[in-house]
């Protein structure tokens, strides 16, 4: 099975990705993974707010909401991350009650023809440590309504991981990506987290990488953060 670092390494240009992981020393982490080719896309970052993280705008007025969303959110039990406004719309069915399989289901992709973007979201639970993805794609024959693909991850071993990216590219096309990737995370300990966002961040084109941030449920506001 190929590493991480390999998978992401082999996809040029990955647009966003979110990945579930449990490192080496056993600590369970979520990652955002954040890139771009456009300079409005690459003028970005990842900022710390009350119980969330922001992808925010570096320069110009910002406000495009498929480019600047709230990543990360943190209320109660729950931590969800994902590509859009979908992670404010997830977190407060959680909020109400829902259970992570309604919470993510109905959503769609994203409208930006012609490649029509995936919304991918991950939920974790912290008492449990249970994690389910989420991804609203548009089918291959081009139905409106979006085709919604919901996983429940089992209990991960050290140095398992679980990735989902919007794109998959060899640097001339870009493409929707298969639904999940199962690989496995080199991190170990000491530092577990530290080495999932060094890990992952190299592995990314340095021409298109954006901001990556890795956060241990319970723990958002200590979120550990690179940036270009």
């Amino acid at each position: 099975m190929q590493a991480l670092g390999e998978v992401l390494a082999g996809n040029r240009y990955p647009g966003r990705g979110v990945v579930w992981a449990r490192t080496g020393d056993g600590r369970c982490c979520g990652a955002y993974v954040l890139t771009g080719r456009t300079r409005a896309s690459q003028a970005r970052e990842l900022r710390r707010a009350e119980g969330e993280l922001v992808v925010a705008a570096t320069e110009g007025p910002g406000g495009d909401p498929l480019r600047h969303y709230v990543g990360a959110r943190e209320r109660g039990e729950w931590l969800v991350y994902g590509n859009g406004e979908q992670v404010a719309e997830v977190g407060a069915r959680l909020d109400l009650g829902a259970g992570p399989g309604s919470a993510l289901s109905g959503l769609s992709y994203e409208p930006d023809p012609p490649i029509f973007t995936p919304r991918i979201t991950a939920v974790v639970h912290h008492p449990t440590g249970r994690a389910w993805f989420g991804a609203a794609r548009r089918s291959a024959r081009g139905r409106e309504e979006a085709d919604v693909l919901t996983l429940a991850v089992g209990a991960l071993a050290p140095g398992d991981a679980v990735l989902m990216t919007t794109y998959r590219s060899d640097g001339r096309t870009v493409a929707g990506a298969e639904p999940y990737v199962e690989t496995v995370t080199r991190a170990a300990a000491p530092g577990g987290p530290d080495g999932l966002v060094a890990e992952i961040w190299d592995a990314l084109d340095p021409g298109l990488r954006v901001a990556v941030a890795v956060f241990e449920p319970g723990a958002l506001g200590g979120a550990l953060l690179r940036h270009r």
